[in-house]
């Protein structure tokens, strides 16, 4: 897959033909001061790396669970979401 690489003022005073090029299958890794930041990739790519990561999630959650590992009750998990929520709120 051939792949370029342009800076954010390039990719925003051409982000049409950027995002042609990724409907196209080709990727475009965009850059700051010399350093990648973001890629504008074929949203079938973005999908799959989706799936990937969702599939590495539940089996790493699984091996866990098959090693005994700590679980906690769907009560427990929103009380400890929300306390965390509030307290970055103030």
């Amino acid at each position: 897959m051939d792949e370029s690489s342009v800076t954010v003022r390039e990719a925003r005073a051409h982000l049409a033909d950027h995002i042609n090029r990724a409907e196209r299958g080709t990727p475009t890794i965009i850059t700051r001061n010399g350093d990648p930041v973001a890629a504008l990739v074929p949203i079938a790519d973005f999908n799959a790396l989706e799936e990937a990561a969702d599939e590495l999630l539940a089996r790493e959650a699984e091996a866990v669970l098959a090693e005994g590992g700590p679980t906690v009750t769907m009560a427990e998990l929103l009380a400890d979401l929300f306390s965390e929520r509030g307290e970055g709120a103030a």
